[in-house]
């Protein structure tokens, strides 16, 4: 388990990072979706490279047909993230924004465990939790100031 919890923080390291070079990236060619479809174009080539290295089996069309339509939304809100990041992180900087995103993903973690949305396991949004989120809350507060 610390070891999963360790692999999380290091990929926690990576969004800044992500968002400052992507807002770099945003100044070479002047606009955020442009910016996004680019970053998302080198993700999916980067993506189809691992699979071919890999040698991932590809998937059956008919299990593609399957799946239920709110399966297929990952990528979009992917690319909603990507391009808010190029428009928010020159703005608030990376502290600011990284723990506004934090905020968010933790308000929406406590609501996704609590009623066990979208496949993850029910889990209490028990008083810890929710003291734990006004924390969160707190801390962009301290951050911004």
């Amino acid at each position: 388990m610390i070891a999963l919890i360790l692999v999380a923080i290091l990929i926690g390291l990576l969004l800044p990072v992500q968002a400052g070079v992507n807002a770099q990236l945003r100044l070479t060619l002047g606009h955020p979706l442009t910016t996004a479809f680019v970053s998302f174009a080198v993700g999916t080539l980067g993506l189809g490279l691992l699979l071919l290295m890999a040698r991932v089996p590809g998937v059956a069309v008919r299990s593609l047909a399957q799946a239920p339509a709110w399966h297929w939304i990952g990528g979009l809100l992917g690319a909603v993230y990507i391009a808010a990041a190029v428009v928010l992180a020159p703005r608030l900087g990376a502290a600011t924004m990284i723990a506004s995103i934090v905020t968010g993903q933790m308000l929406a973690s406590i609501a996704l465990d609590h009623f066990g949305w979208v496949g993850f396991p029910q889990h209490a949004a028990s008083l810890p939790r929710l003291v734990g989120a006004v924390l969160i809350v707190v801390g962009v507060t301290l951050i911004r100031k």
